[in-house]
């Protein structure tokens, strides 16, 4: 089979199993043990596998929901599925009941290979409001010995079925993977929700491969890299990089043993690739701060000392610009005293190449891990251009830009600033929405972003916000709440923010506390709390998460655009936002028109001039009951700052 050929994901298989046969493809930490699988073996698997689905009665063109965390046997499911013909449709490992009906009624799924026993029971729990599901296959028997229905299938026996199947109908494989062709329909991506119901997105194989190779080439990506496979398989970007890039370059991504683990198994591991939303890095840098915060006095010192000396040079060592030597030799002993063993803590010991993309990144928390060496990029795109539209160089990294127009890639504004593209990986259309696929892909391929943007002098684009978010206080200063709430986000006690300013005089901000950080604040001070919203309405707690936010302003301040959009009043909200009550999506974005319509009365509170006001909200618990949230928040001022110079 020629290069040219390779148009599918399961032909890749092939060929990466042909021509890379003993090369490492995936790991597993299992029982504290990692496990490999090379490119052979793989193939193998996956044969096995899609051999086992076509004797249950798997058809091309099927719907096959995957629902799990990020194993090897679920990977195997998507390219055995796709061998097959049918199309896999990954889902949210932790949706509630409800997101998941949806999506499965929706997608008229009719097979699905989940996980554990958790899994099959949400999907048994809402069985009967699916007609079109049939048959569910589970990696994970434990608990399930007992279950008694006659459509439950463990994985491993639907391989056995899979290579007896093999046996009797030798070279079905190749030969339902040569049906496939690079425009068919890949995978349906559904969408976080942020406004509504989730929209499945669909792409083809030509959308992902495509853009696959011309990333692959332009990070120079080869079979030596390696990454790790953590971030939800529902997500569009975990899809591109762990799956598409490995088959497509040839490297190993690695599983971690759970959840819980990552950040260890990150260190065991340590990746050259790394890819990561905001969150992490922003939950990254917190970490780091309580560590210094337990430090000794010299520890703290020498800290501070040399970040300095990395803010001045380490950025300009990593691209390559003009340093003295003085300023070499000082940053090289800050990176045997501190920068070398914070990467090695971090888990970026090997890295050569991180990404962030899903939403903006604090610019201070950019330039923080850029100082450090870590060459870390804003990567800028959506599910419906098949993750990425702009591409930042090595030599070239901005905080505040995400880099021009990658290669193959169409970008112009509309006269209202929002920001349409081309590309060879616009979607194919939103699964059974033509009205919606109409609203945001015109005829001549142009796709509405829905995200406001503006080309610098030489031709980078800077994102300001959600196109629907941008506003204008009263006085006629436009306002990015995203930029707001990145600026907080850099402080280490403040997990979450939601600013608000539109068509008001001022802004004004609800803070969702970092709890693991905040407590470890409080015991080194030894104040008493019982739980979340004891911590939260500590007056010690509104002092310290005050001074941060006047830090903001003082920093707002030294920019004579970004004056105006101080903040002046804020609340500390008892419960951190969760996407089981709707507030953010599972990608943890902030749903802003639930949050205005949820807690209204505390909108108005802090206009109000109130120092007090009562909250009484429906919450949902973890197993999935649910229940009624009162307490009585304060409200407190913060101080705002002349104008000043970036120098004052």
């Amino acid at each position: 089979m020629s290069v040219n050929e390779l148009d599918t994901f399961p032909k890749l298989l092939m060929h990466n199993a042909e021509h890379r046969p003993n090369v490492d493809a995936m790991r597993e930490k299992d029982l504290g043990i990692w496990q490999t699988w090379t490119w052979r073996q793989v193939y193998k698997e996956v044969e096995a596998l899609a051999g086992g689905l076509k004797a249950l009665g798997l058809q091309r063109g099927d719907r096959v929901a995957v629902i799990g965390d990020n194993r090897p046997q679920l990977y195997w499911s998507v390219a055995a599925v796709q061998a097959m013909g049918a199309v896999p449709v990954p889902l949210y490992q932790d949706s509630v009941g409800d997101e998941m009906q949806y999506v499965l009624h929706h997608a008229e799924v009719r097979f699905a290979v989940v996980e554990n026993q958790e899994q099959v029971d949400k999907v048994l729990d809402i069985k009967s409001q699916v007609p079109s599901l049939e048959t569910m296959v589970y990696d994970d028997p434990r608990g399930l010995r007992s279950y008694p229905e006659p459509f439950l299938h463990e994985l491993t026996g639907v391989q056995e079925k899979g290579r007896a199947y093999a046996r009797e109908n030798s070279d079905f494989f190749a030969r339902e993977v040569a049906l496939g062709q690079g425009p068919d329909l890949s995978i349906i991506v559904y969408t976080s929700g942020t406004t509504g119901r989730p929209k499945g997105v669909m792409l083809s194989y030509d959308n992902l491969i495509e853009t696959g190779k011309l990333a692959v080439k332009f990070d120079n990506i080869t079979e030596k890299d390696e990454t790790l496979a953590y971030l939800p398989m529902a997500w569009v970007g975990d899809h591109f990089i762990t799956y598409g890039e490995s088959l497509i370059s040839g490297f190993c991504f690695n599983c971690p043993e759970s959840p819980e683990t990552v950040m260890t198994d990150l260190r065991e591991i340590g990746p050259t690739y790394f890819f990561a939303p905001p969150r992490i890095w922003e939950n990254l840098i917190t970490n780091v701060m309580v560590r210094m915060e337990n430090a000794s006095r010299l520890k703290q010192i020498m800290f501070q000392h040399f970040m300095k000396v990395s803010r001045k040079v380490g950025v300009r060592l990593l691209e390559g610009k003009p340093v003295s030597l003085l300023e070499r030799l000082h940053y090289a002993l800050g990176n045997v005293l501190v920068y070398g063993p914070l990467r090695n803590v971090l888990g970026f010991s090997r890295i050569r190449l991180a990404y962030t993309a899903g939403e903006a990144l604090g610019p201070d928390i950019f330039d923080f891990f850029r100082a450090l060496g870590i060459n870390l990029k804003q990567l800028y795109g959506q599910t419906e251009c098949s993750v990425y539209l702009c591409l930042q160089k090595d030599n070239d990294v901005r905080p505040d830009t995400v880099g021009p127009p990658a290669e193959g890639v169409e970008i112009r504004l509309d006269e209202n600033g929002e920001v349409l593209f081309r590309s060879p990986g616009v979607f194919m259309g939103y699964y059974k929405n033509e009205e919606a696929t109409r609203d945001t892909k015109t005829e001549d391929g142009w796709v509405h972003s829905g995200d406001a943007g503006m080309f610098t002098e030489d031709g980078h684009l800077r994102i300001i916000d959600r196109a629907k978010d941008v506003g204008r206080l009263n006085g006629g200063t436009l306002f990015s709440p995203k930029f707001v709430e990145n600026k907080l986000k850099f402080h280490p006690h403040i997990k979450e923010a939601v600013a608000f300013g539109h068509q008001r005089d001022y802004v004004t901000a609800f803070i969702n506390i970092d709890f693991e950080a905040l407590s470890n604040w409080a015991e080194r001070r030894n104040i008493s709390f019982t739980g979340y919203m004891d911590l939260a309405g500590r007056e010690e707690v509104y002092q310290l998460i005050r001074e941060e936010v006047e830090a903001v302003n003082r920093d707002l301040s030294g920019d004579p655009e970004m004056t105006s959009i101080q903040i002046h009043r804020f609340l500390i909200l008892h419960k951190e936002l969760d996407p089981d009550d709707g507030e953010i999506t599972r990608t943890r974005k902030v749903r802003r028109r639930i949050i205005a319509e949820r807690y209204e009365p505390l909108i108005s509170a802090l206009y109000g001039g109130d120092e007090r006001v009562d909250v009484d909200v429906r919450v949902t618990y973890e197993d999935g009951g649910t229940g009624q949230l009162r307490s009585t928040l304060s409200i407190s001022d913060a101080s705002t700052y002349q104008q000043l110079s970036k120098a004052g």
